[in-house]
């Protein structure tokens, strides 16, 4: 299913999502750690932080700032890779999957407003 919208109603909804999510008061990410969250949800396993930093086409050391501050809010998790213990895998929490699925109802229920 395909949704059509216009460049000012698209703007509206991503106003109405971040603006909840803002008032909301559980998680205030900032634009890069969102979109590290949903990379972690959305794209397939295994994530490594150097392949985090490559796919945003940051350092590492950002991408490490921006765990630890959605580590500390329980959204995911890092431990060393046993095969190669240079690499740092990022994992999925239940705390984690349940905000996304959240937000993904929020921005299911805001685009229904928008129209």
């Amino acid at each position: 299913m395909s949704i059509e919208l216009r460049p000012r109603e698209a703007l509206t909804l991503w106003h109405d999502v971040m603006l909840s999510l803002v008032r909301g008061g559980d998680y205030d990410l900032s634009a890069r750690q969102m979109t590290i969250l949903l990379t972690i949800y959305l794209d397939t396993p295994p994530h490594t932080v150097r392949g985090l930093a490559s796919k945003l086409g940051v350092t590492k050391p950002v991408v490490t700032r921006a765990l630890d501050t959605m580590g500390k809010l329980q959204l995911l998790s890092r431990r060393r890779d046993e095969v190669d213990r240079r690499n740092v895998i990022v994992q999925r929490t239940v705390k984690g999957a349940l905000a996304v699925e959240h937000l993904a109802d929020m921005v299911v229920a805001k685009a229904k407003e928008v129209r």
